[in-house]
């Protein structure tokens, strides 16, 4: 699981969030971590060191999450072809209204931890994603995956983890046009006996 964070590794690049929780969400799915540091500006260089690192563990695919916008299919495949890999885009195309009314059938669960103001208030945050909101994000012209930038999320169990991730809500701030919600992991004895061997 490759994750580009801030440069003091505190906080991931694009949805805020703590190394705990994705640590909670490579341990549920058995996967080892690459992470790169990086500003915004130095981001491409990043995560061509950490698609090295990947090649050199032996991976041949890289699966990307882009459902939309042709320039980050090319930005993804150009970065790995320069490492000799596959870009993988399962989603690419699909409609995002299919997609989301997927997920929320799917027994999984995503809370809300970035909002656009431009398009979602305060309230937004800390909500899973739900059958009943696809109405309230067509009234409010969001694409029911976020496509744009109007929300991110953080996904906390699925019929893929070994358990569902629990977390407390701390602090909401506004940020750059977005409200953020800041999420932390509630560590069980597992756990932290989990991220001590790694």
């Amino acid at each position: 699981m490759i994750t580009m964070f801030d440069e003091p590794a505190a906080r991931s690049r694009s949805h805020g969030l703590r190394p705990d929780v994705l640590a909670a969400q490579a341990n549920r799915l058995g996967l080892r971590r690459i992470t790169g540091r990086c500003s915004w500006q130095t981001y491409d260089a990043a995560f061509s060191e950490a698609l090295g690192e990947a090649k050199a563990d032996g991976v041949t695919h890289v699966i990307f999450g882009d459902i939309l916008f042709d320039e980050h299919r090319a930005w993804a495949e150009r970065q790995c072809t320069a490492h000799g890999l596959m870009a993988v885009e399962p989603l690419f195309g699909s409609s995002t209204t299919t997609l989301f009314n997927e997920w929320t059938a799917s027994g999984a669960d995503a809370i809300i931890v970035t909002a656009r103001a431009e398009f979602l208030d305060e309230s937004w945050l800390g909500r899973m994603l739900r059958p009943e909101m696809l109405d309230q994000f067509a009234r409010l012209g969001v694409d029911p995956c976020g496509e744009r930038g109007e929300y991110h999320t953080a996904v906390l169990n699925s019929p893929l983890f070994s358990a569902p991730i629990e977390v407390e809500h701390g602090a909401r701030v506004l940020r750059s046009g977005c409200y953020a919600l800041d999420l932390e992991v509630r560590s069980t004895k597992s756990e932290v006996r989990s991220d001590a061997a790694r």
